[in-house]
């Protein structure tokens, strides 16, 4: 059963900026949530077709995908103004993660066979899926490290700027590291499912 892979949703981050006095920060504060999608079907290609059909749509292009992962960045920062200098005060980014998972409601009365590559596939949509929340994780964890490192500057237009450019390239990374991962998932596919298969077939014996 053919399946395409899933490409996470990035949506631009958002940084409000506010004027405060005072610098503290905590960790990001990272929410993980998980919604799903029912298909039915009988045979490898019922779910295949099915899949095709009701998967999530990502991207502009309207594809859709056995399962994805919605992103959203944002959160706040504040600036501590002295006479000739500003400096980053509070740093609060935050990440929302929406994990989107098939789920198919013909499973108990399927024969073994099927059910052997639904639960195969299944689970390693899941995988797939998580590795793209985790990727978001530590680009939001590194987001909030380089903002409070960001050092003085003479003014708050030029500290605002610095932490635009900052927030950019940080995204931008985070961005192609996505990329990056669906194309080494999508050119493993078939050899990843097919070891997967023998592995849980003799463990099922």
């Amino acid at each position: 059963m053919s399946a395409a892979l899933a490409r996470s949703l990035v949506l631009p981050a958002l940084l409000f900026l506010l004027m405060s006095s005072g610098p503290s920060h905590a960790d990001p504060a990272i929410t993980k949530t998980y919604s799903y999608f029912s298909i039915s079907g009988r045979t490898a290609e019922d779910l295949d077709s099915e899949l095709a059909r009701r998967g999530p749509q990502t991207g502009s292009a309207g594809f859709r995908h056995p399962g994805a992962t919605e992103i959203k960045f944002g959160g706040d920062i504040t600036y501590h103004e002295s006479e000739g200098s500003c400096a980053v005060g509070d740093v609060n980014v935050t990440l929302k993660t929406k994990i989107i998972l098939p789920r198919w409601k013909n499973r108990r009365r399927a024969e073994n066979g099927l059910a052997l590559i639904w639960d195969t596939l299944a689970a390693d949509i899941k995988r797939h899926e998580e590795r793209h929340a985790e990727i978001a994780r530590q680009h939001a964890r590194d987001l909030e490290k380089a903002l409070l490192a960001l050092p003085p500057a003479r003014n708050c237009a030029i500290l605002e700027r610095e932490v635009g450019m900052v927030s950019r390239r940080i995204i931008d990374e985070h961005d192609r590291d996505q990329l990056r991962f669906d194309m080494v998932e999508a050119r493993n596919f078939e050899e990843r499912m097919m070891r997967l298969l023998k592995y849980r077939s003799r463990a099922s014996q």
